[in-house]
């Protein structure tokens, strides 16, 4: 396993003094279920007015072939903050579930990390969903059972460890996540307000909530439609004070929206005349606002580099018909939604604003995956990456710069919600998908599909069998991909476990590799 010593990267500037301040602020913002198609500017025949997010298109860069590592949350989550695809964890299918414990190793160095010692500020705010070391008088477990450990019994007095302050950031403010228990803010390592009452689905303040959390732990007065615009008030206050301080800072702000609970606050609630999710897109895009115009307020945004991006396609059981039916394509052309290994379930909004480097109003149709905001913003600061860590993340600085002639990315690899797998060359994209229902395909090979996405981009036509050649290459190549632990060339690393692209896993988290 590695280790934290093994993990150092090469720092070109020296993290003090006037060097550090030469180095631009960056702020992730990462909408949750947010579709390739839900920002207006993108698709202006589309339904959900976006101002702020808009007006963020035109004054950057556009990626229009971005996408996330997965098409749900957790693993995407992984995949950016760690620059490692998360089906190389021992977790290949779904998320984290209630009171799991952590997803990201505590000796791998993450991206939070990493600008810690180049020598950032780092901060987190909104939804964290990688796990924690919760306490209780049973440990916190992977366990096959989805939400298995929702009604044991945990404390929550203690400081909880294992979350975002331990895995590389100086502060935190947010939730596990706003639709499983337990259902309150965590700051830092302490959860407050202390859930001591029980849950009760409250349908005036939510048109959507997964069934089954009746009785768990809830801070009293809990309101889900409140969850949002609290993180990004706190979001706001975090620009405020790390704009007057001495170094640069990172600001990752995870959104809880337009995920379920779908609970618009008061002030957004009817207000897109479609539909609550949509009213939901549209509170998402002025929370976005809010921290662009803090950054304004604060005169540091010709110094700060700001990624809007979401961890996978819209969500298909939130309302989608409503919107279909209204005229809004939440996935554009594409086909598919979150969860699939289709384009519409991975294929997200990227758009980089940095003022007097990226061109206003550009786009770039490089092939960017969402690991690769780690490669990046090491690039930005002038470091190197090591042949340990980062092990899928390939920096797409040159194309957010304009350089011309870039070479084609190395093959980009998704997975879906179902631990299905796809791979991108070119235009070209493979798919091992499962052979019907999940429970039903364990074991069993998969089904390989081949499209070409230059001619077929809404994924229509299967040409397998009329370019065998290339599905011979391309599996070939994704095999190898993961045999080496590793996409960037040259590299050797290890799975955590047996990873298979070929066939249905038997379990949800497989069995740990032997040391």
């Amino acid at each position: 396993m590695f280790r934290r010593t093994l993990l150092l990267f090469c720092v070109a500037m020296v993290a003090s003094g006037d060097a550090a301040e030469k180095l631009p602020n960056i702020v992730v913002i990462l909408a949750d279920d947010f579709g390739v198609g839900d920002i207006q500017a993108h698709y202006p025949e589309n339904k959900i007015a976006t101002p702020h997010l808009d007006r963020l298109v035109q004054e950057g860069m556009s990626f229009v072939d971005a996408h996330s590592p997965s098409a749900v949350c957790s693993p995407t989550r992984y995949g950016l903050l760690t620059g490692r695809y998360a089906w190389r964890t021992r977790l290949q299918e779904w998320v984290v579930a209630a009171y799991e414990p952590p997803l990201i190793a505590p000796d791998r160095l993450t991206l939070p990390e990493y600008l810690r010692r180049a020598g950032y500020h780092t901060s987190a705010v909104g939804k964290w969903h990688l796990g924690w070391d919760w306490l209780g008088p049973q440990p916190a477990q992977m366990v096959e059972a989805r939400n298995g450990q929702k009604n044991l019994e945990w404390d929550f007095s203690g400081q909880v460890p294992g979350g975002p302050t331990d895995r590389g950031f100086d502060d935190f403010f947010g939730v596990d996540l706003p639709n499983l228990p337990p259902f309150t803010f965590i700051r830092n390592k302490q959860v407050s307000p202390l859930p001591t009452e029980r849950y009760v689905n409250d349908l005036s303040v939510q048109d959507f909530m997964p069934q089954g959390f009746e009785g768990c732990p809830v801070a009293p007065g809990w309101k889900l439609d409140q969850i949002l615009p609290e993180i990004t008030r706190e979001a706001v206050i975090r620009v405020h004070e790390l704009a007057r301080q001495d170094k640069p800072f990172f600001l990752y702000f995870s959104q809880t929206s337009p995920h379920e609970p779908v609970s618009p606050s008061a002030d957004f609630r009817g207000r897109s005349g479609i539909n609550p999710v949509a009213d939901f897109v549209m509170e998402t895009d002025w929370s976005a606002g809010q921290v662009l115009q803090a950054i304004e307020d604060a005169g540091i945004a010709d110094d700060t580099i700001v990624i809007f991006t979401a961890d996978n396609g819209h969500s298909h059981y939130t309302g989608w018909q409503g919107l279909i039916a209204a005229g809004h394509r939440p996935s554009g052309e594409f086909r598919g939604h979150k969860g699939d290994i289709w384009e519409g379930g991975h294929r997200v909004p990227l758009v980089l604003r940095w003022p007097g480097h990226v061109a206003a109003g550009s786009r770039s149709e490089h092939l960017v995956s969402l690991t690769d905001v780690f490669a990046t913003c090491v690039e930005v600061t002038g470091g190197e990456l090591t042949p340990q860590g980062a092990e899928d993340s390939i920096s797409f600085l040159p194309a957010a710069l304009g350089a011309r002639d870039l070479p084609q990315r190395l093959p980009l690899v998704s997975h879906s919600n179902h631990g299905e797998f796809a791979c991108r060359e070119g235009n070209w994209k493979i798919v091992f998908r499962n052979r019907g229902v999940l429970e039903k395909s364990r074991g069993q090979s998969r089904i390989v599909e081949l499209y070409d996405l230059g001619t077929d981009v809404g994924e229509t036509t299967d040409v397998a069998a009329t370019h065998p050649e290339r599905v011979q290459q391309m599996s070939e190549r994704l095999a190898a991909m993961i045999a080496a632990g590793a996409t960037r060339p040259g590299l050797s690393a290890r799975n955590d476990g047996v990873v298979r692209h070929d066939v249905t896993q038997q379990r949800r988290w497989i069995e740990a590799a032997p040391e």
